[in-house]
């Protein structure tokens, strides 16, 4: 009963947040078909444990499998990698090198001159799909292991030349 119980909220709390994930990035119909499931999967496991209130060892089963549920929902979305990010990387090595790269790769890059403490500098914005992001610090970092790079998730995207790429399907192929 103790395994079931603990499983069954893994699996829960997956479900929850993966539907909380897909609710933000605007998947909102998959996310109502993910919720019928795990509302089914709640009533079950919720059920099995106040029908056995009086064993403290299901309700403890039921809080770790919650926990748990939470590591392996983030992993799964992790794994899920949707939408996009936007990555601004700041170099100390001027010119068209990383850029140029970049762009020959599929990025879309817009790029200027721009003053740091210590002189000038390279400002980068980069817009890519979540699926290229560890491959987009790999390039960067091999180019310039120095560069200074923060990562953001845009709400909306519109117009450029690299939207109208990715609607049609092309970007890294």
């Amino acid at each position: 009963m103790i395994f079931i119980i603990f499983t069954i909220n893994i699996v829960y709390v997956a479900f929850l947040t993966i539907r909380m994930i897909l609710t933000l990035k605007g998947y909102r119909y998959i996310a109502a078909g993910v919720s019928i499931v795990e509302t089914i999967i709640y009533i079950v496991g919720l059920g099995l444990v106040l029908d056995n209130l009086d064993q403290i060892q299901n309700l403890i089963a039921y809080a770790i499998g919650f926990g748990t549920g939470v590591i392996v929902g983030s992993k799964i979305e992790e794994k899920m990698a949707l939408g996009y990010i936007t990555v601004n990387v700041i170099t100390s090595e001027a010119g068209e090198k990383l850029p140029r790269e970049l762009r020959e790769k599929g990025y879309g890059v817009t790029d200027w001159t721009a003053n740091g403490r210590d002189g000038d500098r390279q400002s980068m914005q980069i817009l890519t799909p979540r699926k290229m992001e560890l491959a987009l610090y790999r390039t960067i970092q091999e180019i310039d292991p120095k560069a200074f790079i923060i990562t953001y998730e845009p709400k909306t995207i519109h117009g450029g030349f690299w939207v109208k790429t990715v609607r049609r399907g092309n970007l890294f192929k």
